[in-house]
C-alpha cells in the first residue's frame, strides 16, 4: 500500500483545494493534493462555470452608475438567506465576513493574480418582492473574462509551480474512503486508488479499484464538492418546502460531484448541517453534445420570456425569468409536473439568452474582443445558442403560434398543455405593450430593467409584441430542472476548522468550498444571491489554507 506523507493534505482539486493549497504552499508547507478523477479534471466544477462573481460597489458598478453599499448588500443577503435555525450561528458570522471580502478585499486579490472582469455587470436574481425580501437590489454580477478556466488558472499555476519544486504532490484516482482519526485527531486519510483513466473533462470514469493507500498529515482539508451529481441524495435531502422531488432532473455537474466525503467526513466527528438546503435551477435545458450522464445546461435568461407552467398557465408575479429561483421552483413543483415553457420570440433570444458554463460562451472563455462584439451586440443568436435551436430537443422553432403549440404539444409531456390557454396568455401579455403604462408587472419591469445600461445594451430585448412578425420567427424551449448546488454541508468556524457536534473543532480537520456549504456550513442560508458560489470557494479555500497552515 502506497503511504505518503506531507503537512497538509487536500482533498479534492476543485477551485477551494486549489487555493487552499496555493495559499499553504505560500506559507512554506508541503501540501497532497488527492482526488478520485484523472487530472483531466483539474480545476473541478469551477472550471465548467460561467465565472460570476459577487461584488459590492466595484469599479465596474460605479462605471455603469450603480450605486451599491456594503448595507444595501447586507441588506439583501440577509433577505435572500433567511437565517432562522440554531445551526445558522457560524454561516452568519461567514456571510458577514464575505460580504466585507467582497467589498474590500476581492477584487483587488484577484486582480493582483491577473483576473479581470467583463465591464458589464449582470443582474441576477432580481428578486421583485420588497426591499427587505429575497434578491439582489442592484446588478452585482460580475464576469470573469475567460469564465470558469479564467478564475482557475492562477491557482492551477501557483500549484503547479509547486508541484515543480517538489512542495507540492498531485495523487490523481485516489478516492478517500476514511478519515484516519488517532485520540480525537484527524492525521491524515486512505482509501482506494483507482484504475488509471483516460477519460475527458467532465466525463464519467471507472471505478476499478487496483490498490489501496495512506497519507499522514497534520491537517487535512476536505474540499469535495457537493451532491448535484448524485440524483439519488438530491431527492433523499430534497426538503418539503419546495414540493416533491422532480421524477426526472438534468444534471448541472459531473457525476464525481457526488457527495461521497460528507459521511466520510461525519465518521471523523464533524457536524453535517442545513442538508436540506439546495440550489437547483429551473431553466436547464438537456445538452445536445453532453460530457457527463444526463447533462444540463441553464439558460442565463433576460428577463422578457414569458414563463409558462406544464399546462399553458403564466406563473404569477414576481416569478419572471431570471427573479426568484427558488421561489419559482417551489412554484413549478406544486403544479405536478416536471417542467414549463420559455415562449419568446427570435428578437428576444439574440438579445437575451446567454447558456451558463465556459464551453458555452467561447466568446469570453476565450477572450476573443472580435467574437465578443459578434455574439453579443450582432443580429441573430449567438452562435451556443443557434446550436441548440437547430438541435436541441427542447426547443421549437416555428413562423405562427399555432404551429409553435403544436410542436410543444408533441414534445414529450406536451399532451397537458392547453392550447387555448397558452393562447390566451401570449395575447393578453401582447395587448399590454402599445402604452406607457400598463397593468402587467412584467412588462413595467422590462421597462424599469432598460433604465440600467447594461441591461439596455446586451441583456433586455426592447418590450415588443412577441407575434409581431417583424420580430419572429416564435419559440418555446422546454425546460427542466436542473441539479447544481448544496447549500449546506460541514460546519466550521472563521478559521475553516470543521466542528463536531458538540461545536468544539474536529483537531487537524478543515473544509471549504462546497463541502463546507462555501463556509461555516451554510453561507447562504436558504438562497443564494448568484456570484456567490465561485466567490465562496475563493474565500473559504483562503481561509482553510491560511489556517490550516498557521496550525502546522
Amino acid at each position: 500500500m502506497p503511504a505518503h506523507h506531507t503537512d497538509i493534505l487536500v482533498i479534492g482539486w476543485g477551485l477551494a483545494g486549489l487555493v487552499a493549497t496555493a495559499e499553504a504552499v505560500a506559507a512554506g508547507k508541503r501540501v497532497t493534493i488527492v482526488d478520485q478523477e484523472p487530472r483531466t479534471n483539474l480545476g473541478g466544477q469551477a472550471w465548467w462555470s460561467f465565472g460570476g462573481l459577487f461584488f459590492v460597489d466595484s469599479p465596474e458598478q460605479r462605471r455603469l452608475g450603480i450605486r451599491d453599499s456594503l448595507e444595501l448588500a447586507r441588506q439583501d443577503w440577509f433577505g435572500n438567506a433567511g437565517f432562522d435555525r440554531d445551526e445558522d450561528l457560524w454561516p452568519r458570522r461567514w456571510a458577514e465576513a464575505y460580504l466585507q471580502f467582497a467589498h474590500e478585499e476581492k477584487r483587488a486579490w484577484l486582480r493582483e493574480k491577473g483576473v479581470g472582469f467583463f465591464p458589464i455587470v449582470g443582474w441576477a436574481e432580481r428578486g421583485g418582492y420588497t426591499a427587505t425580501g429575497p434578491g439582489n437590489s442592484v446588478p452585482r454580477f460580475h464576469i470573469t473574462w475567460g469564465t470558469g478556466p479564467g478564475i482557475v488558472a492562477p491557482f492551477q499555476a501557483a500549484v503547479e509551480a509547486g508541484e515543480a519544486d517538489g512542495r507540492v504532490t498531485i495523487l490523481p484516482r485516489h478516492r478517500v474512503t476514511a478519515l484516519t482519526v488517532e485520540d480525537g485527531v484527524v492525521t491524515g486519510a486512505s482509501g482506494d486508488v483507482l484504475a488509471p483513466s483516460g477519460a475527458a473533462r467532465g466525463a464519467a470514469s471507472s471505478r476499478e479499484v487496483v490498490d489501496d493507500f495512506a497519507v499522514t498529515a497534520a491537517a487535512t482539508i476536505v474540499s469535495s464538492g457537493g451532491i448535484g451529481g448524485n440524483h439519488d441524495l438530491v431527492r433523499q435531502w430534497w426538503p418539503e418546502r419546495l414540493g416533491t422531488p422532480p421524477a426526472t432532473m438534468v444534471t448541472g455537474v459531473p457525476a464525481y460531484v457526488d457527495g461521497s466525503m460528507q459521511p466520510v467526513s461525519a465518521a471523523a466527528g464533524a457536524r453535517l448541517i442545513n442538508g436540506d438546503r439546495m440550489w437547483h435551477y429551473v431553466e436547464g435545458i438537456q445538452n445536445w453534445d453532453p460530457v457527463w450522464p444526463d447533462h444540463g445546461i441553464r439558460i442565463l435568461p433576460g428577463p422578457s420570456s414569458v414563463w409558462l407552467d406544464a399546462t399553458g398557465a403564466r406563473l404569477p408575479v414576481p416569478l419572471f425569468p431570471g427573479f426568484d429561483t427558488l421561489g419559482t421552483l417551489a412554484h413549478l413543483r406544486a403544479t405536478g409536473h416536471d417542467h414549463s415553457w420559455f415562449v419568446l420570440s427570435q428578437k428576444i433570444i439574440e438579445k437575451e439568452f446567454t447558456l451558463s458554463g465556459s464551453e458555452q460562451n467561447p466568446d469570453l472563455t476565450g477572450k476573443d474582443v472580435k467574437l465578443l462584439a459578434k455574439s453579443r451586440l450582432g443580429k441573430g443568436a449567438s452562435g451556443p445558442v443557434q446550436a441548440f435551436m437547430d438541435r436541441g430537443a427542447d426547443f421549437v422553432v416555428r413562423d405562427n403560434l399555432d404551429d409553435l403549440i403544436a410542436g410543444m404539444q408533441a414534445l414529450p409531456g406536451g399532451d397537458v398543455l392547453d392550447a387555448e390557454r397558452v393562447r390566451l396568455e401570449v395575447e393578453a401579455r401582447d395587448r399590454e405593450i402599445d402604452n406607457d403604462f400598463t397593468k402587467d408587472a412584467q412588462i413595467a419591469m422590462l421597462r424599469s430593467a432598460r433604465a440600467f445600461r447594461g441591461d439596455r445594451l446586451i441583456r433586455t430585448a426592447n418590450p415588443h409584441r412577441i407575434l409581431d412578425p417583424k420580430s419572429g420567427p416564435l419559440i418555446a424551449v422546454k425546460l427542466h430542472v436542473l441539479t447544481r448546488k448544496s447549500l449546506g454541508g460541514i460546519e466550521t468556524d472563521l478559521s475553516g476548522r470543521a466542528l463536531g457536534d458538540a461545536g468544539e473543532p474536529v483537531l487537524g480537520l478543515y473544509a471549504a468550498g462546497e463541502a463546507s456549504g462555501f463556509g461555516g456550513g451554510g453561507i447562504h442560508g436558504y438562497r443564494a444571491l448568484e456570484g456567490t458560489f465561485v466567490g465562496g470557494c475563493l474565500f473559504s479555500g483562503r481561509v482553510a489554507g491560511r489556517a490550516a497552515a498557521a496550525a502546522v
